[in-house]
């Protein structure tokens, strides 16, 4: 983890606005979180010079693009399109077999068994995803065609700081929806409180619908 003490550290721009975003998140502010991931998902495009920047999921198996930054002639994939999981940077950052920050992709001594792509990689960032409850959602990437010399640990800083945005978008989405599906059961009464957790799964039921 990148760390810089506060003598030695100055949030810029870009820091300032993920820190903002943050705290809108964390205080339940909708209108004010509303179309953060892509704002960030831009700006970090345009201040870390990269070619494409995405969100993935990992589902069954597979890498599944869920969000995706880029100009139209560099898009060299779409929003759903998915890959098999184990075959992607993205994973074997996770688990640690590639670092975080590529400078060079072509020569680094990791990326030598990964295989060839239909378009160049010159440098990446990658970072996981990680939910509230500790489950690693997918990566919050960003590559260029070429390679980038001038990466800096604090660029790294910079996707962490998305990449827990993201994460908590996607755990208020969840909380949601998880509320929406809980309004439509109730717990009815029960003479089987002392049977415990089974008892009380028995217990739920749907509520009824009023016709109108």
């Amino acid at each position: 983890m990148y760390s810089l003490s506060s003598s030695d550290y100055a949030p810029d721009a870009f820091e300032v606005r993920v820190s903002e975003l943050l705290v809108a998140t964390a205080e339940g502010g909708d209108a004010l979180i509303s179309g953060a991931v892509s704002e960030v998902l831009a700006l970090l495009r345009e201040k870390l010079a990269m070619d494409v920047v995405f969100v993935s999921e990992f589902v069954d198996g597979r890498r599944v693009f869920r969000r995706v930054e880029a100009d139209a002639d560099k898009r060299v994939f779409e929003e759903g399109q998915s890959h098999p999981l184990e075959y992607t940077f993205c994973q074997r950052v996770v688990d640690g077999r590639l670092p975080q920050m590529v400078k060079n992709f072509a020569t680094h001594p990791a990326t030598q068994e990964l295989p060839k792509l239909p378009f160049p990689i010159g440098s990446y960032l990658s970072v996981p995803v990680v939910l509230n409850d500790g489950r690693v959602y997918g990566t919050l990437c960003c590559f260029s065609f070429a390679e980038n010399d001038s990466l800096t640990q604090r660029d790294l800083k910079k996707l962490e700081m998305s990449a827990q945005l993201t994460a908590r978008r996607i755990d208020e989405v969840r909380a949601r929806e998880a509320e929406a599906a809980m309004a439509h059961w109730s717990l009815a009464p029960t003479d089987h409180d002392d049977e415990g957790l089974a008892g009380a799964l028995a217990a739920l039921k749907p509520k009824p619908r009023r016709d109108h």
